[in-house]
């Protein structure tokens, strides 16, 4: 009898404490992170914060990566909160908090800046021998512009109306690998990335054709596309980045931003930035991707140009980047 006791006994205390475990773990609060497509940095992002063991391990809340189109598609989630982070070209994050988003006039004004994570420089792979050597050469040819809803596919239509060529063009909506693809198949005479380099991408499209970058940076200076973009900034992409393409091809790029919606909790965002920028943290990333090399204290708040999230601003503050 005493025995059964005993036995009783023990099975409830087990019971209340599955019942705790239970209760603590309903209690997390569940912090969605908006990534990218198949193909681009943006989901690697995501990907390396999620599985990351110090984010693992946080008592209050867990990280879940979730791919999307890209940086309009999480500016909106996010200004929304349908996300509470994601990864936002600075240039999205200025034009929508100013209501200026090619024909939308909405203020996306709940999206602050947490960091900076690498630039992202426009890409615009050609077969070599095909004849383009401008965007202006792109008329009547099909084009693969990045995923509808993208950064890639927005700051496409922004240059290349720029340019004048975007009503010219054949227009083929698609991710990255998906126009590699492509490509490869002759479906496609060029397609367009807005990402870090190297990109897996053009490695794919490079191992199935001779490839070309073209000059962006000459249009864009001829063109005065700086002087009307200001957040866009000139670099190269260096030679012997891909194979077969033995020339730096100069572009320019936009700064890519960590970003969180204004109503996440400051205490998060500043644990968030605490265990990700430390020298562990940021060999973490650097391990999930080389673009991440960029990631570092010192450029921690490089191309902000809009407000950033309390908890960041008390993390930037204690490291003397503000």
């Amino acid at each position: 009898m005493l025995r059964n006791k005993i036995a009783l006994t023990l099975c409830l205390c087990a019971c209340v404490m599955f019942t705790f475990a239970d209760a603590s773990h309903a209690r997390k609060k569940r912090i969605v992170f908006g990534g990218g497509p198949a193909g681009g940095t943006f989901q690697v992002v995501a990907n390396a914060i999620q599985v990351y063991k110090p984010v693992k391990a946080m008592k209050d809340f867990s990280v879940k990566a979730q791919s999307s189109a890209g940086s309009v598609e999480n500016l909106r989630k996010v200004n929304s909160g349908k996300s509470d982070f994601g990864v936002v070209y600075s240039g999205h994050v200025y034009l929508g908090a100013n209501g200026r988003m090619k024909n939308d006039t909405h203020k996306y004004d709940k999206v602050m800046a947490v960091s900076y994570l690498y630039g992202a420089p426009a890409q615009l792979v050609v077969r070599k021998g095909s004849g383009i050597k401008s965007v202006k050469d792109l008329v009547g040819k099909r084009v693969g512009v990045g995923n509808a809803g993208s950064g890639a596919f927005a700051n496409c239509e922004l240059f290349f109306t720029h340019m004048g060529v975007w009503d010219t063009i054949k227009r083929n909506p698609m991710g990255y690998n998906d126009a590699a693809a492509a490509f490869g198949n002759k479906q496609l005479d060029a397609f367009w990335l807005f990402t870090a380099f190297p990109s897996g991408a053009v490695i794919m499209a490079a191992q199935t054709n001779d490839i070309e970058l073209i000059d962006l940076n000459a249009d864009a200076q001829a063109t005065g596309f700086y002087e009307k973009y200001p957040y866009f900034a000139q670099l190269s992409v260096p030679a012997g980045t891909y194979r077969g393409v033995e020339k730096a091809a100069p572009s320019f790029q936009d700064s890519t931003l960590w970003v969180a919606n204004a109503d996440v909790p400051d205490e998060i965002v500043y644990q968030m930035l605490s265990v990700i920028y430390t020298d562990a943290g940021l060999a973490h990333m650097v391990s999930q991707k080389k673009t991440f090399k960029e990631m570092a204290i010192a450029t921690g708040t490089k191309g902000i140009v809009t407000p950033m999230h309390p908890g960041a601003i008390k993390f930037w503050k204690e490291k003397g980047m503000l």
